[in-house]
């Protein structure tokens, strides 16, 4: 059903729950475009957040364990226990594929997080990752942690810092799609076509693929 853009008049949104009540949000169809494109990546030992929805749906038969981080233990999905920014107890170079969808957002120090995707990734593992730009903030239990909004210089520093030229950046967005998206309007109720073009200056989603180093072959 395509929405009535007419009832845009209001000061507050149609959903604050950016579309989840009316169908499937807005940023979630970038999300979901971008694991397609990378989904070669999706494989071997896998880590995600919260639950390993995406690298079951994108990863398949290619995963061989889906482990799932969780900042508390009372998610039932969590096979690991820990806070990105402050993880040392998570070993060191063993996913193949880490899959963090919309988590960076909640977290303080980016930095030190970035820098632990970087270390429990294997020589050649992928990071495939994603965190907003232009956003509702959530009103969910994640409020009381929700502390940024990113932008393509950001990301380009933060990832090239830890992968070097390893890391790729991907923007998503446009004039159209952000206003759905703060409204919470849902893919459902829009023409899909009108949110494929990309305008530079409006960064919706921003996605980024980095892929640690191999270790350099041995000498002889």
């Amino acid at each position: 059903m395509t929405f009535d853009f007419g009832n845009l008049r209001h000061t507050s949104p149609v959903s604050r729950h950016f579309g989840y009540d009316r169908g499937t949000p807005i940023d979630r169809y970038y999300i979901e475009a971008f694991l397609s494109r990378f989904a070669r990546d999706i494989k071997g030992r896998t880590l995600e957040i919260g639950d390993d929805g995406y690298c079951k749906q994108f990863g398949g038969n290619r995963t061989t364990q889906r482990d799932v981080l969780h900042v508390h233990g009372y998610n039932p999905k969590a096979t690991i226990v820990g806070d990105l920014a402050n993880a040392d107890d998570i070993p060191s170079d063993i996913f193949d594929c880490c899959v963090i969808t919309q988590t960076l957002q909640m977290i303080i120090d980016t930095t030190a997080a970035v820098e632990t995707l970087h270390r429990i990734l294997k020589p050649g593992g992928v990071l495939l990752t994603t965190f907003p730009g232009t956003s509702q903030i959530s009103v969910d239990e994640w409020s009381k942690t929700w502390s940024w909004g990113f932008s393509r210089r950001w990301a380009e520093r933060a990832f090239r810092e830890a992968f070097g030229t390893e890391a790729s950046l991907h923007c998503y967005g446009n004039l159209f799609a952000a206003t759905c998206f703060l409204q919470g309007i849902a893919t459902e109720e829009v023409d899909l076509r009108r949110l494929d073009d990309h305008t530079p200056s409006v960064e919706l989603l921003i996605a980024v693929r980095a892929q640690k180093k191999s270790h350099a072959p041995a000498k002889e």
